[in-house]
Formats: structure tokens, C-alpha cells, sequence
């Protein structure tokens, strides 16, 4: 994956760096169902999340050189946008383009956009209901008259502006987010939410605990615990092991 990187941690913290380097690419790289390509990129989505932006430029070369495409890529980082907020999201999208251009990969790329300012919240809504069913309705139902304006932009924003993009699945956008809250902290709710979202779309436990897996040497073990625990709660087990 980083066939021209030198680290300066082999230099200046050789133990430390080996100790990281054998979990985190030997042991932990080993576990799950995860492909590689799914790997680098939920690994992206978590860096963005933990603002770990200079790691996260090492991993967007790894992941190039792993066959994740440029749009993939930028793809992961405006999916960012709505969960991590634009502030947050900044730094992230001039580093992919320092990297991007360091590549000779062309800017800007090639658009993904689906949807126009009339069709965004329409579509924004079947794509919500399309990944959560008729839990969207009743968020819209159970709406005070001075909160509704957020399930509003929620369909035509987060949903209409950025699930309706081509470039990635559904699917692949479910994951993501997943990666993205458990790395945050503090967004438990949403994340049970966007747990469930994922079951409805096909990423079933397996690969849930497969993304934990890969992004705990990452995230540490709160975060990897507390989504773990989400995650037996939203999906518990039918069978208790040895019985």
C-alpha cells in the first residue's frame, strides 16, 4: 500500500512504530471479511471523522495504489460533509487534491450529482426511505412546527445533496457512515440508526464488526466498545455461544 513511505516514527520511535505496525497491518489486517479496496476506505472514512489529517493523506495513496479510484475517494470525503460538518471537512478536501495533484490525477473530477435544486428533496426522500422505511414518516409526524425544518434539510441535504450522488452505492454510503459515527463518539443514537440502515441495505453483523475490527488500532477501544455494544444491541445474538 506505501511502497515510497518512509516513516519518521522508524526513526525517532522505532518501538512504538512496530509495536503499531504488527497490530495494525498484521493482526488486525488479517481479521474480518472486509476486501482490501473496502478496507482503505472505511479507514478514510474514519480518519476524516478523528481529523487525523495526516494520516489520512498516507492512507488516500494507499488506497489509490490498492485500486480504490479518484471519484471513490472524493466520493468518501464529500459523504463526510453532512455527518462531520463542512468546517471539519475543509483541511481534508485541499490534502486530497495536494495528493491527487502530486499524482497527475486531473481537477476538478468528473461530476456525480444526480439531482437539481427541484428535485433534491424528492429524491433525498426515497433514498432516506429506501435505507429506513417508514421511521422516516414518523420522524416527519412526530415533528414539533419549529423543528421540522431539520427533517427537511435532512431529506434534501444529507439525503438529496450527497446518498443520491453516483460514484458510490448506497450501500457503500451506509457503510461509510457507520465508520464515520463510530469514530466521532457521542452519536450512539445515530449510530443504532444508521446500524439498522445498514441490515436494511445488506451489510449485515459480520461486516459491521469487521469494519470495528479494522478501525480500532484508529479509533482506540471506548470507541470500538461503545459501537460494539450498539451494535449487539440494534442486532443481538440468537445464540449464546457453547449452548
Amino acid at each position: 500500500m506505501f511502497p515510497n513511505h518512509e516513516s519518521k516514527l522508524s526513526v525517532t520511535d522505532p518501538e512504538l512504530i512496530e509495536v503499531f505496525d504488527n497490530f495494525a497491518f498484521d493482526e488486525v489486517i488479517g481479521h474480518g471479511t472486509l476486501d482490501v479496496k473496502t478496507r482503505l476506505m472505511v479507514i478514510l472514512a474514519s480518519l476524516i471523522a478523528c481529523q487525523a489529517l495526516n494520516e489520512y493523506k498516507i492512507m488516500v495513496g494507499g488506497a489509490l495504489n490498492v485500486g480504490v479510484t479518484p471519484i471513490e475517494a472524493k466520493e468518501i470525503l464529500y459523504q463526510a460533509v453532512p455527518y462531520v460538518g463542512m468546517a471539519k471537512a475543509f483541511d481534508f478536501i485541499h490534502g486530497t487534491n495536494d495528493v491527487f495533484t502530486s499524482r497527475g490525477i486531473a481537477l476538478p473530477l468528473e461530476g456525480q450529482s444526480t439531482t437539481t435544486p427541484e428535485t433534491r428533496c424528492e429524491k433525498g426522500l426515497d433514498a432516506q426511505k429506501s435505507i429506513f422505511g417508514e421511521m422516516i414518516d414518523q420522524m416527519f409526524e412526530q415533528s414539533s412546527e419549529d423543528q421540522i425544518h431539520i427533517q427537511k434539510y435532512l431529506s434534501a441535504n444529507c439525503f438529496g445533496d450527497y446518498y443520491t450522488r453516483t460514484g458510490l452505492s448506497i450501500k457503500t454510503r451506509e457503510l461509510l457512515t457507520f465508520a464515520m459515527l463510530l469514530s466521532m463518539g457521542g452519536c450512539e443514537p445515530q449510530l443504532k440508526g444508521h446500524i439498522q440502515g445498514n441490515v436494511s441495505v445488506g451489510n449485515d453483523k459480520a461486516v459491521l464488526l469487521s469494519v470495528v475490527t479494522q478501525l480500532l488500532p484508529y479509533v482506540g477501544y471506548p470507541r470500538t466498545l461503545n459501537a460494539v455494544r450498539c451494535i449487539n444491541e440494534v442486532i443481538p445474538s440468537t445464540l449464546m455461544r457453547g449452548r
